[in-house]
């Protein structure tokens, strides 16, 4: 060994430069892992809003004294957005229940989030 040159241990630019490579990649790994779970999460909030409201249209056609067939499409406001709720209401094979169907889709949107269909008995007036 030679006297007066001193050893220092340390990692050399090339260690450090592919520790910071492998340290970028996982963390965009890591970015776009949670913005897909972000938006997955959006989804499925707007889908678990759609079945609710369907369900609670269905049980409020359940609770009228009388129904009629027919369409109707009407506006709902819930969590700060506004849905559509289009129902349809038609005789079914057999003649003491009424058959409804429900879409649910946000307004301003072309898809429908929710299908519901539902029987309702006939009330003798």
């Amino acid at each position: 060994m030679v006297k007066g040159v001193s050893q220092q241990g340390g990692f050399t630019l090339l260690e450090i430069m592919v520790a910071l490579a492998v340290f970028s990649t996982l963390a965009a790994a890591v970015l776009s892992a949670s913005q897909y779970v972000a938006k997955q999460t959006t989804v499925v909030e707007a889908r678990l809003f759609a079945v609710w409201l369907a369900d609670n249209q269905l049980n409020e056609l359940r609770l009228q004294s009388s129904l009629a067939p027919g369409q109707e499409q009407r506006t709902v406001h819930m969590d700060r957005r506004d849905w559509r709720l289009r129902q349809q209401v038609s005789a079914s094979p057999d003649s003491r229940l009424l058959k409804v169907d429900i879409e649910v889709s946000a307004v301003g949107g072309d898809s429908v989030l929710h299908r519901s269909r539902g029987w309702i008995p006939v009330r003798d007036e």
